[in-house]
């Protein structure tokens, strides 16, 4: 049996297995506002300690462009598993996939939204996939996941079912 497991994922791990793999990092629209965290921070130190207001705006910025760098989640089909974040879903468990553009996502996940949804959604993505869950034992009627490259997630995922 432990030879099966290992057979299945080397070839899942082979290089003709459909990959698609996006960090959803913000633009640098949001990383470019964070620069007003500089005279904020400033400002408050000011009073305390005058030398060190403006450097301690920098590292404070530099702390919260890292943070929001490390905390981006991922989404991505590896092998025959779509994985968004910290959660994961058989490619074969999934339905019929939907792109949504911005007003179509904005209507997914406003009022068309069904609460026991699965949803990763970053506010700086404005596209992204609503793909119909066909499990049984999961609640979750459908994922709704932002995405840069809808298309091409879809087609990973279409991919790794055949």
């Amino acid at each position: 049996m432990t030879s099966d497991v290992s057979a299945s994922s080397a070839a899942s791990a082979t290089p003709s297995s459909p990959e698609y793999r996006e960090r959803l990092v913000p633009g640098p629209g949001l990383f470019i506002a964070l620069l007003l965290i500089v005279p904020a921070v400033a400002l408050v130190f000011t009073p305390i300690n005058a030398p060190f207001a403006i450097p301690m705006g920098v590292i404070v910025f530099m702390i919260a462009c890292v943070t929001m760098l490390l905390l981006a989640p991922t989404v991505r089909v590896s092998g025959n598993t779509l994985i968004a974040g910290h959660a994961s879903i058989p490619v074969n468990q999934l339905g019929d996939i939907e792109l949504l553009g911005s007003e179509a996502l904005r209507a997914a996940i406003g009022p068309g939204l069904d609460a026991r949804s699965f949803l990763m959604v970053r506010g700086w993505i404005h596209r992204g996939l609503r793909i119909v869950n066909i499990d049984p034992a999961d609640p979750a009627p459908y994922w709704i996941i932002t995405t840069r490259h809808p298309k091409k997630l879809a087609d990973a995922i279409v991919a790794a079912r055949g």
